[in-house]
């Protein structure tokens, strides 16, 4: 408010303005101030960055609620979120004061600041505010010599001229080490206390300690026990390290201009280090409708990973599973003939490839270490005997960054190799999808990155609101991205209650176009004008494989074409205009079961009966996973979630029986973990169907709480099948022409424990801890639930 103020000071103020933007199209913005500090004498200011899902911002909670409950000082916690899925960035703007807080704003003049994520060093510009004599507390794995040669030289001298304070621990590999995986928070809380001051370290402990209590009872004692043992390290293995005086002498070089695309560089990476509002207005003229270009998620390069794979050349099987399942699509084969072996770079090992065809070419599995995530999937799906992937950390895969870069920017992908009858053959078709912001392991994109694979260069796609926007498209993050000849799929979104409506309508939007271009395609062929090419594309139009071939040449030979009147010159220029709509599209809708089994239902059936050629992809989390884990019509009995704290009491709502009660809505329930083929093959028979199609996904998600973390999701969909508690299934409709079952059951017989798979995720076993007289009677209902639906679905698939 200061510039509004000095506005009104000044001999000619501007009556109609903006601020907080820098308006350089129309002018009407006021100039904005420096950064300026009221904090009252004697408060604390802190901000602390750190990772989606690593508990800082829960921790930071409660580092709040201590101060608060425990000391008579006032208290103030502000959080920033990027709006990627766990992994992305989080900011805690942090103030605490002996009087009342009256600083509505973030801290940019910081006692203390705490990165607890080392790759933020070299994206953000960390220690910006912090205040001269400030401490700043770094998570990382080097040593005090390593750290000379990690930390950037801009941040050496920085912290050298604000004579800061600087302390480090490795919270990584101490979390590790305890059992807590990526959850560091409780270390760095502890370290926190220590290094503030504020109360007694002794009582900062006992507070603590009764908070993980509170927290984590339920839980068990094992994790009670990990949780207690994490605040002792979080205070013994913290380390000051001496800032040497020759750090503020460093001469920074000016780093080299990027080798990226101009928007990349003005927009995205300016987006990416969070000065997005410094942008100004001009920035945006011509992206009044809100496009943005695909593919800006490859340009991220995250590095959010603690561990990577390691390819084994030597026990590599070449079944490409692993690429299959990733979620980020941030492993992938490459077929390479002999000039790309030839140009490859050091270290570029290959082996000869595998397969009917594929003997003329050499085989690596290529991955991208900055942009995985480092979940663990492909690790544990490897079938190979000895492991042909091993998880190391991140520092020492750094090299694969070069091969990765020649893999996908030097080598031609081979399309003889792409057969999307089995799943090997699948994953050399490239991925459309790729480096989301979805959390590791997610059991949702990998459905995604598979439909790309198979259709994305000429997919519509509708998104409902949920995890699959969040990662799906939000900006500048652009995960949907475009092949070598330019054509990948195109993406929106609208409201959550009207995705399958909003995919509807492109279906129609572009049949009304296409039934034109066949209209006047139909009065060339009759006039003999570019009729062969005209005819072909007719006869193609609904042909998915040949489709685009007769497009390309009947838009040839169309631009060709010299119109002889005003008619033709019409019909012409309207099909030069709409040359994207000759080959046939595509036309899909995402949404997770919170869309289409409840907010989203009446639409999803609405379009489902319409018969049109539309397919829908239902991602079911049986919880709604974006906004906090409330319970959905497709949260089974017995879960616990939000609305449903004492386990839900009602059963899972069977939304493919629904569907296939119209009779000619192909149908299919899948689970990737469980069968591979199967997910490929209802997929593959969904888009070729043509009619409606419903494909419903089980997909684990981190709000489940898998024992053993989302490494294992591709496994707990394997367990959720075998326990009978999810099962395989198509209705394809076209069988009853030839006089056969439509119904498949295509998972077998139910032959694990049931009650064991409820148990190994907290969702189900938190149950037994905090309600344990109702757990064994909502068990045995979701067995009863699940035993139901097997029946039903066996009495199907038995019917002559």
């Amino acid at each position: 408010m200061v510039t509004v103020y000095e506005n009104l000071k000044s001999e000619h103020p501007k009556n109609n303005f903006t601020i907080g933007i820098n308006d350089d199209v129309t002018f009407l913005s006021l100039p904005q101030p420096g950064d300026i500090d009221v904090a009252q004498a004697g408060s604390m200011q802190c901000k602390i960055w750190g990772l989606g899902s690593d508990g800082t911002v829960g921790a930071n909670k409660n580092t709040t609620k201590i101060l608060g409950e425990y000391t008579n000082l006032y208290t103030q916690a502000y959080f920033v979120y990027d709006s990627k899925k766990s992994g992305g960035l989080t900011q805690s703007h942090l103030r605490f004061a002996k009087m009342p807080i009256r600083s509505p704003y973030l801290v940019s003049n910081a006692d203390f600041v705490a990165c607890h994520n080392p790759s933020y060093l070299t994206k953000y510009d960390i220690i910006k505010d912090l205040k001269k004599g400030g401490t700043f507390l770094l998570n990382c794995q080097w040593t005090q010599k390593e750290l000379e040669d990690n930390l950037p030289d801009e941040m050496k001298k920085s912290l050298a001229q604000k004579e800061a304070k600087l302390y480090i621990i490795n919270a990584i590999d101490i979390a590790k080490g305890l059992g807590l995986g990526g959850r560091t928070n409780t270390i760095l809380q502890a370290a926190f206390f220590q290094l503030v001051n504020m109360i007694p370290i002794e009582d900062a402990v006992k507070y603590m300690k009764d908070a993980i209590l509170k927290s984590y009872s339920k839980k068990g004692q094992k994790v009670l026990d990990m949780n207690f043992a994490a605040v002792d390290r979080g205070i013994s293995d913290l380390v000051q390290v001496d800032i040497p005086s020759a750090w503020a002498a460093l001469n920074i070089q000016a780093p080299a201009k990027p080798n990226v695309p101009e928007f990349i560089e003005k927009v995205v990476n300016v987006m990416n280090r969070q000065e997005g509002d410094i942008l100004p207005v001009s920035t945006f003229v011509g992206m009044e409708d809100g496009t943005f270009p695909a593919g800006t998620t490859a340009y991220e390069k995250r590095g959010a990973a603690v561990d990577v794979p390691q390819w084994k050349l030597e026990e590599c099987i070449q079944c490409n599973q692993c690429s299959y399942v990733c979620p980020h699509a941030s492993i992938r084969p490459v077929l390479l003939n002999e000039a790309e072996v030839a140009n490859a770079p050091e270290g570029f090992k290959t082996k000869k490839a595998l397969g009917k065809g594929l003997d003329k070419y050499q085989y690596r599995m290529q991955l991208s270490p900055l942009d995985c995530t480092g979940c663990g999937s492909c690790a544990a799906v490897c079938p190979a005997k000895n492991k042909a992937l091993v998880m190391m950390p991140l520092a020492s895969q750094l090299e694969e960054v070069k091969r990765w870069n020649y893999a996908v920017d030097k080598v031609e992908i081979k399309k003889d190799a792409i057969n999307f009858n089995s799943v090997k053959g699948s994953q050399f078709a490239q991925p459309l999808f790729e480096f989301s912001g979805a959390c590791a392991g997610c059991g949702e994109t990998p459905y995604i990155k598979l439909v790309t694979q198979m259709f994305g260069d000429r997919m519509y796609i509708a998104n409902a609101s949920g995890c699959s926007t969040a990662y799906g498209g939000s900006t500048p993050a652009t995960p949907y991205t475009k092949n070598r000849q330019g054509c990948g799929p195109a993406w929106s979104m609208s409201l959550f209650e009207d995705c399958a409506e909003y995919g509807y309508g492109m279906l129609l939007g572009s049949e009304k176009i296409r039934a034109t271009i066949k209209e006047y395609a139909e009065f060339f062929t009759q006039k003999g004008i570019v009729a062969a090419e005209a005819e072909n594309w007719i006869k193609t139009m609904q042909d998915s494989e040949n489709s685009e071939e007769a497009s390309l040449k009947f838009s040839q030979a169309i631009r060709a074409y010299s119109p002889k009147n005003p008619m033709e010159t019409e019909m012409v220029d309207f099909i030069i205009k709409h040359k994207d709509f000759l080959p046939k599209k595509s036309y899909w809708a995402f949404g997770g079961d919170g869309w289409a089994y409840d907010i989203g239902y009446g639409g999803l059936d609405h379009v489902l009966a319409s018969g049109k050629n539309i397919n829908l992809l239902v991602m079911d989390t049986e919880v709604y996973s974006n906004t906090g884990g409330q319970s959905s019509k497709s949260t089974a009995a017995g879960a616990i979630a939000k609305f449903a704290s004492s386990g839900k009491r009602t059963k899972k709502k069977d939304l493919g029986m629904m569907a296939i009660s119209y009779g000619y809505i192909y149908v299919a329930q899948v689970a990737m973990g469980y069968d591979q083929a199967q997910t490929l093959k209802a997929i593959r028979e969904a888009e070729a169907y043509p009619g409606p199609s419903l494909i419903i996904a089980y997909c684990p998600c981190i709000e489940h709480g898998i024992k053993g973390g989302m490494s294992g999701s591709q496994m707990e969909m394997k367990k959720a099948v075998e326990s009978g508690y999810w099962h395989l299934y198509t209705y394809n409709p076209q069988l009853k022409e030839d006089g056969k079952n439509p119904f498949t059951l295509d998972s077998k017989a139910p032959a694990g424990d049931l009650k064991e798979f409820l148990r190994g995720e907290v969702r189900y076993s938190s149950l037994q801890l905090a309600f344990p007289e109702l757990a064994d009677e909502l068990y045995n209902k979701a067995e009863a639930d699940a035993k139901e639906r097997y029946e039903n679905y066996k009495r199907l698939a038995e019917y002559k």
